[in-house]
């Protein structure tokens, strides 16, 4: 039961990334609820889940929105799997620890995008680019998770029980 809500919630943050949060994009960003859910799922259950969900989080963006096949999919894996390691100080009536590596898994996650897609191919202005896109995007990401993230907790605590704390 558990497989199936972390399938349903991947694929409906994806078609509300892609599709609803466009209609709600400020200056041109919009969330990352991929992000939310790779780095909820993974500090709920440890980090095989994290690299599960990510690998699935990174392989949609890279079918739908990505030129190379596996390169979202190998960033969202390692941030899956690195939140995972804080599972074992997780507390679900704690949301700063979720809050923080949301905010730096977004944050992680813009700079490595920037790295790769483009300082390498010489645009070197780099400052606009944090400011403007990376930034945004994190603030955004953490508005959206004060919704998302007790919604994600609360439907997992009812389906898998907190006192199970097992992986798949």
């Amino acid at each position: 039961m558990s497989v199936l809500f972390s399938v349903l919630l991947i694929f409906i943050s994806f078609i509300l990334q892609s599709s609803v949060f466009s209609h709600f994009e400020v200056a041109g960003i919009v969330p990352n609820l991929l992000i939310i859910v790779t780095a909820s799922l993974s500090v709920m259950h440890g980090e095989r889940r994290g690299l599960i969900v990510g690998f699935f989080c990174g392989l949609l963006l890279d079918i739908f929105c990505g030129g190379l096949l596996g390169f979202y999919a190998f960033i969202m894996m390692m941030i899956g799997f690195i939140n995972g390691k804080f599972y074992g100080i997780f507390y679900p009536e704690e949301i700063k620890l979720p809050l923080a590596l949301i905010f730096v898994s977004d944050l992680t996650y813009g700079i490595v995008i920037y790295i790769t897609l483009f300082l390498l191919k010489g645009r070197f202005d780099f400052g606009y680019y944090f400011l403007k896109i990376i930034i945004p995007e994190c603030l955004y990401t953490m508005v959206v998770t004060f919704v998302f993230y007790p919604l994600i907790l609360k439907i997992d605590t009812l389906i898998s029980g907190r006192d199970q704390r097992g992986d798949y």
